[in-house]
């Protein structure tokens, strides 16, 4: 800090006529003590440094010095009780205070500049972004981030978690906005690029070895504890943490990461480039881009396979949720193949159902096909059918009919009388009124109705219209039985006879 000339005068004045001390010239006209003795050492008097005090600790120093010099990262709690042993006689507390003047510091490290050449190299690292709630699920947000380290291109895709098939999603996204493959990879030591290492013995993972080798480049993991290293991708990550995630508001995943895709071709190609602020960082990936390596037309499988047992009813269970599967290959070992946005369960080659990937927690995703042949083949099954129909919508409706079936009511009836209901009121105004007749301790159909008019008149709404089924929508669930002809024949001989 410069200070003004008539300060300086002041400085010197109180120091050589007045005999201030240092400590008081800095109080009484508000500076720091530094500040002072810097003035002094420019008026060419020398740095004044006080003598410490003598300390109980001095006569024990020899013994801390040659102890830390062999155990430098022993604690002050176990230093402590070793001189008090030895007859030291103070207190913990100040004697931390003391060891930490004394302890041995590594040196400062510097460090090279590192510089690559076009296409040389690129740099990849996952982001923690907080979670996303779809449903009842909460679900990790992970930022896949690779940048060349050369041109500083930010390639930039979020994903649900951080799992080795969205790992492989990321390079393969990355290499096609690229257009292009650098030839070497420099990767963390996470456990989707390395499962070992012991000094430079490294076992890296096998499907990012066959990633590797599909797309002809190097995967290199930095040194341990050097995260100077892979600086590129930290200072990005960093980069997108305040330029692009803060304050930001998106509707999905998929909004958040189309952002993300115009952000890295927006701003962020936009800004100077770091080894040549004169030119931006798209207009040194334009000179980059023809020196990556050409990428093969045929992309890495990136799909993720996992055996799934079926249980006993017709579904299986995929990342915290059920997907239906035909009635006829419950209790076997099948394969489902996952994508982001669909899942499929295999028997072999067979193809036995096709999904929407859900994200949600205990969902129950179903085709129709698969239900209606279960109950084709099992018309027992409709009663349970419709029970886990209403237990979906209404979740009181299972305490409710449990009650129902302790007073002897019929199952059957209540639970149709049930579903009438919530075709008419909607599952929201059903939930409250079975919890009013639960409340009221009338496990019955009628408090139910009572209470969903009761609403609907506080409301001042009209009744609710029923929409009926079409002929035909009725005549598929009555079941027809053939009956016998002989009647027919014996009219056919009478009319003959006349």
């Amino acid at each position: 800090m410069t200070i003004p000339l008539d300060l300086e005068a002041q400085i010197l004045r109180y120091h050589h006529v007045e005999q201030w001390r240092i400590g008081t010239i800095a109080t009484q006209l508000g500076l720091h003590r530094t500040t002072v003795q810097r003035v002094l050492a420019q008026a060419g008097l020398p740095r004044q440094v006080a003598q410490p005090r003598p300390s109980a600790l001095d006569p024990y120093l020899p013994f801390l010095q040659e102890t830390l010099s062999k155990f430098p990262t022993l604690t002050a709690s176990r230093l402590h009780a070793m001189v008090k042993e030895r007859g030291y006689p103070g207190g913990p507390d100040h004697f931390r205070h003391l060891v930490a003047l004394h302890r041995p510091r590594r040196p400062a490290e510097a460090y090279l500049r590192l510089r690559s050449l076009p296409g040389e190299q690129a740099q990849v690292d996952w982001g923690h972004f907080g979670s996303l709630t779809i449903g009842r699920a909460r679900r990790p947000l992970m930022a896949f981030v690779m940048v060349l380290s050369y041109s500083r291109w930010i390639f930039l895709r979020f994903f649900l978690d951080a799992r080795m098939e969205n790992f492989l999603r990321g390079h393969v996204a990355a290499f096609e906005a690229f257009g292009g493959v650098p030839r070497v990879l420099l990767y963390d030591n996470l456990k989707s690029a390395v499962l070992e290492r012991q000094g430079e013995a490294i076992r890296f993972h096998p499907t990012l070895l066959a990633l590797a080798g599909h797309y002809r480049y190097e995967p290199r993991p930095v040194a341990v504890a050097r995260g100077n290293e892979k600086g590129r991708v930290e200072r990005a990550i960093r980069y997108v943490r305040d330029s692009f995630f803060a304050a930001r508001t998106f509707s999905d995943l998929a909004d958040l990461n189309a952002q993300a895709q115009a952000w890295c071709r927006g701003p962020a190609a936009e800004r100077p480039c770091p080894e040549d602020r004169s030119r931006s960082v798209a207009a040194v990936f334009a000179e980059e881009r023809s020196h990556l390596l050409a990428w093969p037309e045929n992309p890495f499988s990136t799909v993720e396979r996992t055996e799934v047992k079926a249980g006993k009813t017709p579904y299986v269970r995929f990342d915290l949720n059920d997907y239906s599967i035909p009635h006829t290959h419950v209790r076997r070992l099948l394969t489902v193949v996952a994508e982001p946005d669909r899942v499929r369960v295999l028997d072999g080659l067979e193809v036995l159902a096709s999904h929407p990937r859900s994200y949600d927690r205990g969902a129950q995703v179903e085709d129709p096909a698969h239900l209606d042949a279960l109950v084709a083949a099992k018309r027992q099954a409709r009663q349970h059918r419709d029970t886990d129909r209403l237990a979906q919508a209404v979740p009181a409706s299972a305490t409710f009919l449990a009650q129902a079936a302790e007073r002897g009511h019929p199952l059957g009836a209540i639970t149709r009388e049930l579903l009438s209901l919530l075709d008419r009121y909607g599952a929201e105004e059903l939930q409250a009124a079975i919890e009013t007749a639960l409340e009221r301790g009338v496990p019955h159909p009628n408090a139910v109705r009572l209470a969903l008019e009761q609403r609907r008149e506080a409301r001042q709404l009209p009744p609710p219209v029923a929409v009926p089924l079409s002929p035909a929508a009725r005549q598929r669930d009555v079941p027809v039985r053939p009956h016998a002809l002989d009647g027919y024949d014996r009219l056919a001989e009478d009319g003959h006879g006349e």
